[in-house]
Parts: C-alpha cells; structure tokens; sequence
C-alpha cells in the first residue's frame, strides 16, 4: 500500500542554479520539466556589488519575481534545490541545507564562487513554502582513496573537483537504463565543455578525477602543460601573476590556438581544409583518450561503460576520435548536454522517493 501511494504522488521540485551572470531556475513534475528559465544578471549590475555574497537579495527576489509573474504557487513545492558552493569537502548526494551550511557559505566558503548563493536561495524558497531545501552533488564532492591524493609534492595535495553534477548523474541514468544499480558498475565519465574533467565511478563513489588542470585542453583552458616550461614562463618577467592566471583558465586551449571559444567554429573551418585546425581539434580528443585510458587503470582495467557528456559530446567529429580509441577498454556511450537542472531534479526526487537519504550538514 505504501508503494502504491507512493506512485501516485507527484513530486514539484524548483532547481536553482546561480552562475556568474545569470541564475538558472527549472520546475520539474517528477521526471517531467514544467519549465526553465535564465535570468540574466548584467554585468553592470553585477558591478555594483564587492562580493557574490551582496548579490543574495537581488538574486533571491528575482526568482521569486519570476515565479509570482508565472502565476506558480510555491506552496504547491515538495522541495527547493540549489547548487552545492564551495564547501569543504563533502561526500556525493543530497545534503539538507541547514544553518550551519549557510553559515559556512557565507563567511568560510573555500572559494568566492556564484554557486555558493545556491543553498541560501533555496533555503529562503523552502522556508516560505514550508518545505525542506537541499544541495545535491557540491561541486566540492571528495571520495577519493588517500592513494589518489599524492601529488608528488608534499606541498600539494591533489583534491577532488571536476564536474560531479552532470558526470554523476549520466553515470547513474546509464546504469538504470541498464537495468543496473549505479553502485555495481564502474565508469570512466569525460565531460566534455568549456572546461574538461573526467572521473571514475566505482561501485557508487568517484574514487579519482582529473580536472581541467590535470588533463586535456579544452576551449578555453590550458590544461596539463610541461611544469618546467610554465616555470620558466612565469618567471620570464614577460607575464603577472593574472596574466598567467588567465593562460591556463580562460584564454588557453582552443582559444589561444585558434582565437575561438566555440567547437562548432572550429568544425567549420576544418570541414573547409583547415590543416592546423584539425590537429589541434584532434589533439584535444587524444588527450581525452588518454586521460580515459589513465583512470582505467584505477579500477585495475575493469570499466563496465565510458560515458562522454558535456556540451562537446553533440559533435560527432569529437565523439568519433575519441571512441575509436577507448573503445577497447569499455562499451562508449554519448549522452550530451550539461543537464546541470535535470541532474538537480532527479537527485532530489530519488531522495523523496526514498531511493536515496539526504545527509545532515556538520562542519
């Protein structure tokens, strides 16, 4: 009978998701999107405050003046869920947001980043409709084996920070339309957009990542560079320290290479017999390859799937490189997009229908 009842409850879950300029915002019905939408945040009003922190009330009423213009009741709301900020580390999942995440957010964030306003935001939502508000998937998720913390040097500890919302979630869709528990199969995920990472899923916990500054260029990052060459590159007096900055985040990879940030340019161009074009495309899916290939080895060479998600992964001359070159390690399976509101949504649905339990938040 509980089941039954269970089945025939529908579920309204509200997805924030505060970026730099813009906060996203999706309801979903279950499974179903009743909408999304981007509110545009302009740069001259972004502007106007010295921190992220001082653009929680504008945020906060533009959502909520959005919704009252829709005409959506928010009491109707089973929960709210905002993006996981820069906490300290966390495990994967749901968290509840309580006082003492907001507090952590708000005055010893580990990075001054948008996504930190994603709890405070839900949480206000929540509490007018009087339900719970929760974070799934911080971008600060940290499950790995000790082992995969060495660096080399003792100075760095290597830490965990990749794209854990839409990697995880992919991982787990796979696995169901499978007929699989997420927790009995292990997966290699690259994603694929304007930064790369990839990690590896064992059993249920991503056990090892490469960020986008360990692995494969991208549009617009460096990625992993010869250490000696950036050394003596930041000390040639030719660079600041920001400048150097901006080199592996923002104006590296494709974009230093072939001054775009966008990979359907670059396919144009190639198409059209661009030599130097298409090595460098190329390389970017060898690298991708390779970094596959390099977490294979952490689950000892027993990859169930290897999934490529991410923006990328609709370009078939990207998938294809990368494929042939992997897929004799595991089966590859494509499953474009961000899908960073759908992931937020479904995370909190298999919490409500029990499938998962939200963990309270302790500093």
């Amino acid at each position: 009978m509980k089941e039954e009842r269970r089945s025939m409850m529908c579920y309204n879950i509200l997805a924030i998701n505060p970026g730099s300029t813009s906060t996203k915002i999706a309801l979903y019905e279950d499974e179903k999107e009743v909408f999304t939408e981007t509110l545009d945040h302009p740069v001259e009003i972004i502007e106007k405050f010295d921190n992220v922190q001082e653009q929680y009330k504008m945020r906060k009423d533009l959502v909520m003046t959005f919704l009252e213009e829709k005409g959506y009741d928010i009491s109707k709301l089973s929960a709210v869920v905002g993006r996981g900020g820069m906490l300290p580390p966390v495990k994967s999942g749901a968290y509840i947001v309580n006082e003492v995440m907001l507090d952590t957010l708000k005055n010893r964030p580990a990075m001054e980043h948008a996504s930190n306003l994603g709890a405070p935001i839900a949480y206000a939502i929540a509490k007018t409709a009087g339900v719970k508000a929760y974070i799934y998937d911080s971008v600060r998720t940290d499950e790995l084996h000790d082992i995969g913390r060495i660096s080399g040097m003792p100075d760095i500890e290597r830490t965990s920070t990749c794209h854990v919302l839409n990697t995880r979630a992919m991982a787990i869709k796979a696995a169901k339309k499978r007929g699989k528990s997420y927790q009995d199969m292990n997966m290699v995920v690259a994603h694929l957009g304007g930064g790369i990472s990839l990690n590896v899923h064992e059993k249920g916990h991503i056990v090892d990542i490469i960020s986008d500054d360990e692995g494969p260029f991208s549009p617009e990052r460096a990625g992993r560079v010869p250490c000696r060459q950036l050394i003596e590159l930041c000390y040639s007096g030719k660079y600041d320290k920001e400048t150097m900055h901006r080199k592996l985040r923002g104006n590296g990879g494709l974009k230093a290479y072939l001054n775009t940030l966008d990979a359907r340019e670059v396919e144009k161009i190639i198409e059209d017999g661009d030599e130097e074009a298409k090595l460098i495309y190329e390389a970017m899916a060898y690298q991708v390859a390779k970094g596959i290939g390099e977490l294979a080895t952490v689950v000892e060479g027993k990859v169930d799937l290897i999934i490529l998600t991410g923006g990328i992964a609709y370009s078939k001359m990207m998938t294809s490189w990368i494929k042939k070159r992997v897929e004799y390690i595991a089966p590859v399976e494509i499953m474009p997009g961000e899908n960073e509101m759908e992931s937020l949504a479904y995370g909190i649905l298999r919490v409500l229908n029990g499938e998962e339990e939200a963990r309270e938040y302790i500093e």
